[in-house]
């Protein structure tokens, strides 16, 4: 099997020093930017609209990223939109969904579509997204349907560079063991 996949034509462009997980898949209208990882088992499919991923994401293990095609019931569509510095928990699925930078998405969230998340926002672990919602930049969110818990410490703000060059760091292993084998 292929991990990275053409769909109508259309075949994923990635950055530089980006590592994808041979169990990993990556289909069609899809972009990943420089330092990013796609961890083992995840699923990005850009089959009937776009992802656009930014800079140093990492995308862990079991994630489900897609978009929602366009139809009667929604003529646009909505794309899948990710900023810089944003950690995919496990098992998290993004769903026609745009999320800024600096941003943790919790073990198992899950982000519906036409959700808006804002800069440095962390979402809890299970926590259930809404479509349409919005969530606001300097929070915590919790729950399902998610709620506002609290402001985000400095410490927490911190993290978000953090946690993604630390998985940048880790990535950059893999692929050296790559090339050697």
């Amino acid at each position: 099997m292929t991990t990275i996949r053409s769909h109508k034509g259309i075949t994923p462009a990635l950055g530089e020093r980006v590592w994808v997980d041979p169990s990993a898949v990556v289909i069609g209208d899809v972009v990943l930017g420089d330092d990013c990882s796609v961890w083992p088992m995840t699923t990005i499919r850009g089959d009937m609209h776009h992802i656009r991923i930014g800079q140093r994401c990492s995308l862990q293990d079991g994630s489900v990223l897609h978009i929602t095609h366009a139809s009667d019931f929604n003529p646009g569509g909505w794309p899948l939109v990710l900023g810089d510095d944003v950690t995919v928990g496990h098992k998290a699925l993004l769903h026609g969904c745009t999320l800024g930078s600096r941003i943790l998405v919790g073990m198992g969230a899950i982000i519906m579509d036409g959700a808006i998340v804002e800069d440095e926002v962390i979402i809890a672990a299970g926590c259930l997204v809404p479509p349409g919602k919005r969530l606001e930049s300097g929070h915590l969110y919790v729950g399902s349907p998610c709620k506002k818990a609290r402001p985000l410490t400095d410490k927490e703000r911190s993290f978000f560079t953090y946690t993604a060059a630390n998985y940048a760091r880790l990535k950059d292993t893999y692929l050296v063991e790559s090339e050697t084998h």
